[in-house]
C-alpha cells in the first residue's frame, strides 16, 4: 500500500490516479473530503498531527510526503511525520522538496525544506527527493480575471522561467515510488523551456480560442494582491525569483526526461488540459 499526502492536489490528484491505474493499492490523505478514484482509500487527517497518520502509516510500503506552507511554521515539525513512518516500517518516502534549497538556499522555508531532506535521508527507508521551480498551475490565480475580463494582471511580463505541468511531478513521483532504481535519487523538475507570463497568456488565449489581454503589474501592485494569500516575507521572496531569476532558475533539467523517457509537457500542454478553469 502506498500513502499520498496531499492527495488532493495539482500533484496530489494525478499521483493517486497514475498508482491506481498502476494496480496500486493506495491511501490518498488530505485534510477535507474529497473524491478519489474507484478503489482508492481516502483518509481526512492533517500532517500537522502526526500522530493521527499512525493508523495510516501501518502497513504502508511507501509514502509520498507533500507539506503545505503552513507545516513549515512554528510549532510544526514534519520530520516527526518521517520519524513516524519510519517506525512504521515504511520502506520508502518520496518527498516533495523545492528547487529553492539549491538557488535561493538561505530563506527561512528552503532552509526548513532543506532539514527535511535530512530528515528523510537520515530516517532509514529507502528515499528520493524531487526539487521542482515554479509550477504551471500558478497561472490559476488568474483564472478569474481570464473569466470575467479576459485579463492577465502580472509583473515582469518579458522575464521567463521554465515552469512545469504538476502532472509531471506526479509522473516522477509515481517512478520513484514504484522502481527501486531511483532510491537515493534528487531530481530537480522543470518544464521544457522558460515561459514569460505574457508568453502563458497567449498560451491560454490559444486554448481558450479568445482574446485575452496582458496587463503589467509594478512590484507593489502585485505585491499587494499575493499579500492577501501569503505572507509578506514569503511575496517578496516570490517577486525577487519572478524578477530576477537567477541562471539555475532559468536552467531546463533534463530529469523530467531522464526518468520518464520523454520530454516534459509545455505550458501550452497543461493550459489546454486545464481550460475549463478559465471559461
Amino acid at each position: 500500500m502506498i500513502v499520498v499526502t496531499g492527495a488532493t492536489g495539482n500533484v496530489g490528484r494525478p499521483l493517486v490516479r497514475a498508482l491506481a491505474g498502476a494496480g496500486q493499492q493506495v491511501t490518498a490523505v488530505s485534510r477535507h473530503a474529497a473524491d478519489v478514484p474507484d478503489g482508492v482509500r481516502h483518509v481526512v487527517a492533517d500532517l500537522a498531527e502526526p500522530a493521527a497518520l499512525e493508523p495510516v502509516l501501518a502497513g504502508a510500503k511507501a509514502l509520498f510526503l507533500l507539506l503545505s506552507g503552513d507545516l513549515h511554521a512554528v510549532p510544526a515539525n514534519p520530520a516527526d511525520v518521517v520519524e513516524r513512518a519510519a517506525r512504521a516500517g515504511v520502506g520508502r518516502i518520496v518527498l516533495l522538496s523545492t528547487l529553492g534549497v539549491v538557488t535561493r538556499p538561505f530563506g527561512t522555508t528552503r532552509v526548513a525544506m532543506r532539514e527535511l531532506e535530512d530528515a528523510v535521508r537520515a530516517a532509514g527507508p529507502d528515499w528520493a527527493v524531487l526539487r521542482p521551480g515554479g509550477f504551471a498551475s500558478n497561472a490559476l490565480w488568474w483564472a478569474e480575471s481570464v473569466r470575467t475580463q479576459r485579463t492577465v494582471a502580472a509583473p515582469f511580463g518579458d522575464t521567463g522561467v521554465p515552469v512545469i505541468d504538476p502532472a509531471d511531478i506526479a509522473d516522477v513521483a509515481a517512478a520513484c515510488l514504484l522502481d527501486e532504481v531511483h532510491t537515493g535519487g534528487v531530481y530537480e523538475l522543470t518544464g521544457p523551456e522558460a515561459i514569460t507570463p505574457r508568453q502563458q497568456t497567449a498560451a491560454i488565449a490559444a486554448a481558450l480560442g479568445a482574446p485575452v489581454r496582458f496587463h503589467e503589474q509594478t512590484r507593489e501592485e502585485a505585491k499587494a494582491g499575493m499579500t492577501r494569500s501569503m505572507p509578506a516575507e514569503l511575496a517578496d521572496d516570490t517577486l525577487d525569483i519572478l524578477g530576477s531569476p537567477s541562471p539555475a532558475e532559468v536552467r531546463v533539467s533534463p530529469d523530467v526526461e531522464r526518468v520518464l523517457g520523454r520530454a516534459p509537457r509545455t505550458f501550452a500542454d497543461w493550459a489546454a488540459r486545464t481550460v475549463a478553469a478559465f471559461r
